[in-house]
């Protein structure tokens, strides 16, 4: 439960914690955990430090940054 005193503690606006990370960089998938600060990533590994909010992605894959282009009409992708 997040707190005001936990909240101004936090390092992290948001700490995604134990997913399966897929960043699509081309390296293979590994367990790690995500934290965002100020709408950014700013760290993608064993995070130490505490969110204001916290999520836990255990048997989850996360996959920050990820856009799903789908369509069925090719002409709306370009």
């Amino acid at each position: 439960m997040t707190t005001p005193e936990t909240a101004r503690a936090a390092a992290h606006d948001l700490a995604i914690r134990g997913g399966f990370v897929v960043d699509g960089a081309g390296a293979p998938g590994r367990r790690a955990d995500v934290a965002v600060r100020d709408g950014k990533l700013s760290e993608i590994r064993p995070v130490t430090g505490r969110g204001k909010r916290e999520i836990s992605a255990a048997g989850l894959v996360v996959a920050p940054g990820f856009i799903d282009p789908h369509t069925h009409y090719d002409a709306q992708i370009t």
